[in-house]
């Protein structure tokens, strides 16, 4: 039920996105989801794509700096207080929830969120217990 993220960091300068995206896209790596967090000096580019372990090996070999962590690929309702729904059962679990970031498919009918908490375990037994759909890393790198 976990995904695999990778975390690129990068100086904050015009044109090192496009430089990341250039290098996975003539690897032929896909993207399924991405988030950017910038401060004045570097930044960190969250992203889920098709063939982790590839682009994990590309973009070590062109220098960058990569972590690699588990993040919940979670399918809520897709109307107003959708996101609501998961939130309010982790809150009830008191299950903080460290970032979060939409994913560019659907699942079926439903959007997808993609969550980072401290205890994945935890919040994907509260979520599965809650009723709601976890998409495995699988499903979500082939969509």
């Amino acid at each position: 039920m976990q995904v695999r993220q990778i975390s690129v960091f990068m100086e904050n300068r015009a044109g090192r996105l496009q430089e990341i995206t250039s290098i996975l896209a003539k690897a032929n790596i896909n993207l399924r989801a991405l988030s950017l967090a910038d401060t004045s000096d570097f930044g960190i580019l969250r992203l889920i794509v098709d063939r982790p372990d590839d682009a994990v090996k590309i973009l070590r070999t062109e220098g960058f700096t990569i972590r690699e962590n588990t993040v919940i690929a979670c399918a809520i309702a897709d109307h107003p207080g959708g996101l609501n729904s998961i939130l309010n059962v982790l809150t009830k679990e008191g299950i903080s929830i460290e970032y979060m970031y939409g994913f560019l498919g659907k699942h079926k009918d439903e959007a997808v969120m993609i969550i980072r908490v401290e205890n994945t375990e935890t919040a994907i037994e509260t979520l599965l217990e809650g009723g709601f759909t976890l998409l495995k890393g699988e499903h979500i790198y082939s969509m």
